[in-house]
């Protein structure tokens, strides 16, 4: 068993083999048949997840109409995604932001080595999940980074350059973190708790916060290859900032893939696992992976907002009642994330997993 502190083989850049203009992809990138994009039987590209306006839900007020509240609670329920326009987020924060993470992943290979991650906390410039020797790989690179709690962010851990690098990002996790609350806010009340419970329930003022930013370069076989592994996120809640011109999310609803087509300066929110665990499976953590393409690279934005670490996260008692027991044993988010840092990404088998004994 691989200790954590090393990857198992070498390291390849998913950019560096890209740019090598390989006509074919390595046999470490061409997932098994049944994985592959291409099953055009299985894609839905006409659907899309819901968008909604959150107009009057922002830092000075609270004040989200009935009929949108019923959206997202319809949304949770039934896709666990959304878009969410009108979201607070200042637009120029949010193209900003993507751009400076495109100018990092564009600087020269050995400026960007010098962040290279291991799987023991993943922080830093990586291009693997998972230690599996032998394990097939997705087609990207990614940068990993924590917000909060405050004993784990380390401003020499992210980027110096491109300039202003560092501040952009910084105002980036400001404004997601209260975006965040505001919507776990919102899941609360659509729940029948009340406003708090479920952000108490993570751990209050004392939350996770980290970001994940993925580089999905052009690959010459996309019908062979993913950029990400189905999975569902192993956290509390994701808001995604999607690449504003190509499309490469694909989330699974009745048993199709659909394309999400993502709304200009919308983010696109999911719920993770550790929601649908508190909320006792009325919320659903869904699974979801991401395309690649030959003609152009992909760049998102993956904001997890997470719960406490070490404390254990299991149904809201409030939920639980002889007619629905609870489906899951107490787990904390660190024994869960664990699973997902040895094994990778891996349908939704993790949290299924935690289901308690019937």
């Amino acid at each position: 068993m691989n200790n954590l502190h090393d990857w198992p083989e070498p390291i390849i850049r998913v950019q560096s083999l890209s740019e090598s203009d390989l006509p074919i992809i390595p046999d470490r990138y061409i997932k098994p048949l049944t994985d592959r994009p291409c099953l055009n039987s299985e894609v839905d590209n006409d659907s899309n997840i819901p968008i909604i306006d959150l107009t009057g839900l922002s830092e000075h007020e609270d004040n989200l109409p009935a009929s949108t509240l019923d959206q997202i609670s319809v949304a949770c329920r039934e896709w666990g995604f959304f878009q969410v326009i009108n979201h607070g987020v200042s637009p120029e924060l949010m193209d900003r932001a993507r751009e400076v993470w495109r100018g990092f992943f564009h600087l020269p290979m050995e400026i960007k080595q010098v962040y290279a991650n291991s799987p023991k906390t993943y922080e830093g410039y990586g291009s693997r999940l998972g230690i599996e020797k032998g394990a097939i790989l997705d087609w990207s690179d990614y940068y990993y980074l924590h917000y909060l709690p405050l004993t784990l962010k380390d401003y020499n851990k992210w980027p110096a350059s491109p300039d202003s690098c560092r501040e952009v990002i910084d105002e980036y996790g400001k404004e997601l973190v209260k975006l965040s609350r505001r919507i776990m806010k919102v899941l609360s009340i659509n729940l029948g708790l009340k406003e708090d419970q479920l952000q108490n329930a993570f751990g209050g003022d004392n939350i996770g916060a980290c970001l994940r930013v993925n580089f999905y370069p052009k690959c010459p076989q996309p019908d062979l290859a993913l950029g990400l592994s189905s999975h569902s996120d192993p956290g509390g809640l994701t808001l995604l900032l999607p690449d504003h011109e190509v499309p490469g999310l694909q989330v699974r609803s009745n048993g199709k893939w659909i394309t999400v087509k993502p709304a200009r300066h919308a983010f696109i929110i999911n719920i993770g696992d550790q929601v649908q665990v508190l909320s006792n499976a009325n919320y659903k953590s869904v699974e979801h992976r991401v395309i690649v393409n030959s003609g152009m690279e992909r760049i998102s934005l993956a904001f997890f907002y997470n719960p406490k670490s070490d404390i254990p996260i299991k149904p809201v008692e409030d939920l639980v009642s002889e007619e629905k027991p609870a489906l899951y044993s107490p787990m904390t988010f660190d024994e869960y994330r664990l699973f997902i840092r040895l094994k990778g990404p891996k349908g939704k088998s993790q949290v299924d997993s935690l289901k308690s004994p019937r």
